[in-house]
């Protein structure tokens, strides 16, 4: 095992040879979790060992498939730190967050869960004050088209006055 040129020797060994590379990382400054979610990102190209030593974690990546050369254990040096560095900012994003995030799934959960029970309405306070309905939407549709006092009251289907509707003068009988 030996260093990447232009990489940290106490963080981060080669082995060209076997086409690995280790890096090592101070746990106080990733969250576990942020080491699992960057070591993910390598699993459909990598072999990936995680390793625990007093207060450091150490990651080795090995290929699957090909050989490995320095370039590339390079490359996924630094792809690893800035998957480290992302997934730390998530974590302390959701971490941060997590009292919107469990209010808004709650919501989202009891509103899939359909219309409410008999035994919620029963609970329900009903005293509260009508919302605005300034379209009608709310309105029954008695209370919507209902007749007013001055109004005459429509003749019934099939009485004579039904069947003399105006415009009716010229039919012959």
């Amino acid at each position: 095992m030996g260093a990447l040129a232009g990489m940290p020797s106490d963080q981060v060994d080669a082995d060209v040879s076997a086409h690995a590379v280790t890096v090592t990382i101070d746990e106080s400054l990733y969250p576990l979790d942020a080491v699992y979610g960057a070591a993910y990102t390598f699993l459909d190209r990598c072999y990936v060992l995680l390793d625990r030593t007093a207060s450091r974690v150490r990651i080795t990546l090995t290929p699957k498939n090909a050989a490995a050369s320095e370039s590339e254990l390079r490359s996924w040096v630094g792809e690893l730190q800035n998957e480290l560095l992302s997934c730390a900012w998530r974590s302390q994003i959701v971490r941060d967050n997590r009292a919107v995030i469990e209010a808004v799934t709650l919501q989202a959960v009891t509103g899939a869960m359909g219309p409410p029970t008999l035994d919620d309405l029963k609970d329900f306070d009903f005293s509260e004050e009508p919302f605005e309905d300034p379209l009608g939407i709310g309105l029954s549709w008695e209370e919507k088209y209902k007749k007013k006092k001055d109004e005459p009251a429509a003749p019934a289907l099939g009485s004579p006055e039904a069947a003399a509707k105006p415009g009716d003068e010229g039919s012959a009988t």
